[in-house]
């Protein structure tokens, strides 16, 4: 008898709030982070600036109760001289960061993005994008996997990246 595939998990996104500063500044820390981040007090300013702001939301991704990832979304089209505003308008950038690294290579990455990636089409979105560093193989493959692909390469304030993309099968560019 064949076995029963388990369900796909359900993740909760909700706003980082002040006292998530503290379990982000330790994940920063971490090799897996460190590797694709900056200096982590930096980062934490730079986070705890999103919080109020209108271009950028930092939330955490929670599984049963649990936080487990970093993510944020934004508008290009909200930030002057942003270098992806030459996207459609509706579009919004996405990051992904798995907190934990045992949960790293579990399918967390491309469940999360595939799961907010259709709450954003939901919302109106036409297109999401992500920039992985064109020599994180792993980022790339869990990006492939959630359905976004490779545009271009750029080379901007964010260093070199591979823009990756994926419509909205709902809208016609």
């Amino acid at each position: 008898m064949p076995k029963a595939s388990s369900p796909e998990p359900i993740y909760d996104f909700r706003a980082v709030e002040e006292a998530d500063l503290d379990l982000l500044a330790q994940w920063i820390k971490k090799p897996h982070w460190a590797e694709w981040w900056g200096d982590p007090v930096r980062e934490i300013a730079e986070i705890r600036e999103h919080m109020d702001s209108v271009s950028v939301e930092p939330l955490i991704v929670e599984l049963d109760g649990q936080p487990i990832a970093y993510l944020q979304s934004y508008d290009p089209h909200l930030e002057d001289g942003h270098p992806y505003a030459d996207q459609p308008f509706e579009t919004l950038g996405v990051d992904l960061s798995i907190g934990p690294a045992e949960l790293l290579n579990a399918g967390h990455g491309s469940a999360i993005l595939a799961q907010f990636v259709e709450e954003l089409f939901e919302e109106g979105a036409t297109r999401v994008i992500i920039d992985p560093d064109p020599s994180n193989a792993r980022a790339i493959a869990a990006y492939r996997k959630a359905g976004f692909q490779p545009l271009d390469e750029r080379t901007s304030e964010y260093g070199d990246v591979l823009l990756m993309a994926i419509d909205n099968p709902d809208e016609a560019f």
